[in-house]
């Protein structure tokens, strides 16, 4: 199942205590889904695509919703998104966020910035709009 992509980062900020950044919420988001793609044989996490831009990758759709809030936490912009239903998707989620939650910013973005990786392929300075497809996100999931 593919969760709506708000719906997915509702879940993940509030497990967090509401105490994620953008920059944050997007890297631990990627990771879950790049781990699902790897663990399903390719079925995408999240609705969308995530995309190559200058700090890391990025759901467009997630990041318009949370850029007010700049580097800060992250608050419950999410009220109009039911609440994900138990399920692989939302296990998925609480175990990245488990995983990951005592790993710094920095620490996240050198996760996903891996020379080589999905990101590093697609990447172009100053560029948004560049897709990195689910199929090479799996393929750096079956390299690590």
């Amino acid at each position: 199942m593919t969760a709506p992509v708000l719906q997915a980062a509702k879940h993940l900020a509030k497990r967090s205590g509401w105490s994620l950044s953008n920059l944050q919420l997007q890297k631990i988001l990627y990771l879950a889904h790049m781990f699902h793609l790897g663990r399903t044989g390719g079925e995408p996490l999240v609705t969308g695509c995530f995309q190559a831009w200058d700090y890391g990758p990025v759901h467009p759709v997630l990041y318009h919703r949370a850029k007010v809030f700049g580097a800060d936490p992250v608050e419950n912009i999410f009220h109009d998104q039911a609440s994900l239903p138990a399920g692989a998707v939302r296990d998925i989620l609480d175990e990245a966020w488990d995983s990951l939650k005592g790993v710094t910013a920095a620490g996240l973005v050198a996760a996903t910035h891996r020379e080589g990786g999905a990101w590093s392929r697609h990447y172009r300075p100053r560029s948004r709009g560049v897709i990195i497809p689910d199929q090479d996100i799996l393929a750096e999931y079956q390299q690590i």
